[in-house]
């Protein structure tokens, strides 16, 4: 084992750790120990969510060498730092042997709720997989998944988690010179369909085996007993992605860079790079500024999901052995998607469930958007609010062509005849936000953040842990985007 801190003594923060990634053996993995920060580690932003559900005491980040060790200067005790390997398709092509090339997984550890989570540390320096890179996250990209990851749990949407961000001066070069920092982020699990990719590939079946063995007993029990496990485990894989690509899409949502490595095999938003929550809506918008042919346009992502299932039940046909098999599962896939869009989007509406009516007006409404390039997040919080208020000229001002959306507000009080006024209101404003991380929150948080100014971050933070609350003290940050936030570029690298 490559220890950089066998001299420093370990830091007692009360967790209880498990590790079980670690039991599956030195062929899943090399054991690593995450490389300090250059300069004095600073803290930048805290999850008090995050550290309430893993057990954390509320002063934690007091104790002595909490700040070193959640920055990768001294060892948890309990932990077993390690860099998994895997491959995966980027951009549609295989791109061989990946893994962890700049995240260290420092082990499992028990929740509150009885269950665990994996904490790995991001931006902790070179590992055996970094490949042409240097180990390291830069401040700005930290910033943006400690807040949209936390962001995203308390919309409803499966997602990895972050606790903390910590920072240096350490210079780190990018598109320019930037400086270095670390998130430590949670999740049930952190393995990928790369995971599964890279063993079938390599001709391991055994690893891939046990690495199948190893998520049907964790993650997928029910599987166990099908008649053919692997075909079940695909197939459930398979639901959980459509489920969560129809909450990326009702919210606006883009990832942009749906990697076979950057998908979950839990179903989880993994990996946050150059995401964006859309503004005005535009079915084709690229929100990654290195996608240069639009494979991860908004409208793409569901298809892309769908192709990225294909290449895992690719990787499980040594463990499935009949491809009637696996396509019989992954053909599902546009109907699930289909189904829990559709569903949503009456949510959206204040409906409990889809009907004919429902689609019909979604997609007409989805049609007057696309039109006027109208804000996703502003029109349906502002239709919730009409509902809840009767305040329907909010509505009608987002619109140049009155008459269309006019008809439509018509065809959608029909729609709700039937309804409890006040239950469909209540629906409404628990399920469209009134504030997102938008791209332009992030940089002007992150511009802050480069002068040693924290303040925006957490307050950033603290406000969208309440989405769907009225925040008057935060109205701008519930408000159009400048016009500058139109010139934001955001890459692989953000």
């Amino acid at each position: 084992m490559l220890n950089r801190t066998d001299s420093v003594q370990a830091v007692n923060l009360g967790l209880t750790w498990d590790n079980a990634f670690e039991r599956l053996g030195e062929g899943f993995f090399t054991r690593l120990a995450p490389l300090p920060l250059r300069g004095e580690p600073y803290w930048v932003a805290r999850s008090a969510a995050m550290a309430r559900e893993l057990g954390l005491a509320d002063d934690w980040w007091q104790v002595q060498g909490a700040l070193p060790a959640v920055s990768g200067g001294q060892p948890l005790a309990g932990s077993a730092p390690l860099a998994s390997v895997y491959g995966g398709h980027q951009f549609g092509a295989w791109a061989g042997q990946l893994g962890d090339g700049r995240a260290i997984l420092l082990g499992e550890v028990r929740t509150t709720g009885g269950g665990s989570q994996e904490l790995q540390l991001k931006g902790s320096g070179l590992t055996p997989y970094s490949r042409m890179g240097d180990g390291r996250a830069v401040l700005r990209s930290s910033i943006r998944e400690f807040l949209c990851s936390e962001a995203m749990h308390v919309l409803g949407v499966p997602t990895t988690r972050a606790l903390c961000v910590t920072g240096s001066d350490e210079p780190v070069r990018r598109e320019r010179l930037e400086t270095a920092a670390v998130v430590l982020r949670a999740a049930p699990s952190f393995i990928r369909f790369g995971h599964f990719e890279h063993f079938c590939h390599s001709g391991r079946h055994e690893a891939l085996r046990t690495l199948a063995d190893f998520v049907i007993a964790r993650f997928y029990p029910d599987c166990r007993d099908a008649s053919n496990p692997y075909a079940a485990l695909l197939g459930a894989v398979t639901q959980r992605t459509a489920a969560l690509l129809a909450q990326w899409q009702a919210l606006g949502f883009m990832h942009g860079v749906m990697n076979t490595d950057n998908m979950s095999i839990l179903g989880l938003t993994i990996d946050y790079g150059p995401f964006q929550f859309m503004d005005g809506f535009d079915p084709a918008r690229i929100c990654n500024h290195s996608d240069h042919l639009g494979r991860y346009a908004y409208q793409r992502q569901p298809e892309i999901a769908h192709w990225n299932l294909f290449a895992l039940g690719q990787a499980l046909l040594p463990l499935i052995r009949q491809p009637d098999a696996a396509l019989a599962v992954l053909q599902p896939f546009p109907a699930l998607f289909s189904a829990e869009l559709d569903r949503r989007m009456a949510l959206k509406l204040g409906l409990p469930q889809a009907s004919d009516g429902s689609r019909q007006l979604v997609q007409a409404l989805l049609e007057l958007l696309t039109r006027e390039r109208t804000d996703w997040t502003i029109f349906w919080r502002r239709l919730a609010q009409q509902v809840a208020g009767d305040l329907r000229q909010p509505v009608m001002d987002l619109f140049h062509d009155r008459a269309a959306i006019d008809r439509l507000l018509l065809q959608y009080q029909e729609l709700l005849a039937q309804s409890n006024r006040a239950q469909t209101a209540d629906l409404m404003l628990k399920t469209n936000p009134g504030l997102v991380l938008r791209n332009h929150l992030a940089e002007q948080a992150i511009a802050l953040a480069r002068q040693h100014d924290f303040s925006m971050v957490q307050s950033l933070h603290d406000a969208l842990q309440r989405p769907f609350d009225e925040q008057p003290e935060h109205a701008d940050w519930c408000n159009f985007p400048p016009d500058w936030a139109s010139q934001i570029q955001i890459s692989c690298s953000s």
